[in-house]
């Protein structure tokens, strides 16, 4: 497997073509302003940068971030997920970077400063090759096809386009937006509920004292945490504002 780290800077005024760099499991790369007597991998030129703000470090199919600021926090995004991101706070050293494809950015005088990085596709256990012995249950068997998972994907939908919302559907949303004649207000609580009680098996944090909409908001957390329903699952929606 080809198991080099690609950090890609976008080109310069004087260039017609981004800046690549690629390391080998083990090599490092600095990236920061600079400075003649300390020069860095990525240059970074602009005055809020320090002149060694940071390292990347190589490891088989994931990289680590070291965050060599005493008072900026670093965020690594994964521009294809659904909002993903990491914070490294000023002085983190070695922080495993779990995305295959990433925007590093930094604070600037205007804005933030950027570079990309591509990982290696990371290895998974190939279906069927667990052991022997009786079959492992399924923790979450949703069926795709099903109305409950449209309407939790309804649910998810707020926090799926813009991952600093808390913002949660409510029932008349949801009738709106999924514009499905066969969903009543009483069809989609009895589908909250059926998907809380038996297919998520959420429970109420308060033990039955707290606000009704705890639900739908355990629902959105557990669904999210564990990519039950992800960006991909938008499209089973209808286009918005048709």
């Amino acid at each position: 497997m080809h198991s080099t780290i690609l950090i890609q800077q976008a080109a310069a005024p004087t260039d017609d073509r981004p800046y690549s760099l690629e390391l080998a499991p083990g090599e490092q790369a600095f990236f920061g302003r600079g400075t003649p007597g300390s020069p860095v991998d990525i240059v970074l030129d602009d005055p809020a940068v320090s002149r060694r703000a940071g390292r990347i470090v190589a490891v088989g199919d994931y990289w680590l971030l070291s965050n060599l600021s005493t008072s900026k926090t670093y965020v690594v995004e994964n521009p294809e997920g659904g909002g993903e991101f990491v914070k490294v706070p000023p002085g983190r050293v070695g922080a495993p970077i779990p995305f295959e494809f990433s925007r590093v950015s930094l604070p600037a005088v205007d804005g933030t400063v950027s570079f990309l990085v591509f990982a290696p596709q990371q290895v998974h256990v190939p279906p069927g090759s667990a052991d022997g012995g009786a079959a492992t249950q399924v923790a979450y068997p949703l069926d795709q096809n099903a109305k409950y998972f449209r309407i939790l994907v309804a649910l998810c939908e707020p926090r799926l386009r813009d991952p600093s919302t808390s913002r949660i559907p409510t029932i008349p949303e949801i009738i709106e937006r999924l514009r499905d004649p066969g969903l009543s207000r009483t069809a989609i609580g009895f589908h909250i509920g059926y998907l809380a009680e038996k297919k998520l098996h959420v429970k109420d944090p308060q033990g039955g004292e707290g606000k009704a909409d705890w639900q739908r908001h355990a629902l959105v957390s557990l669904a999210l945490r564990f990519d039950l329903v992800t960006s991909e699952h938008l499209a089973l929606l209808p286009v918005p504002g048709r």
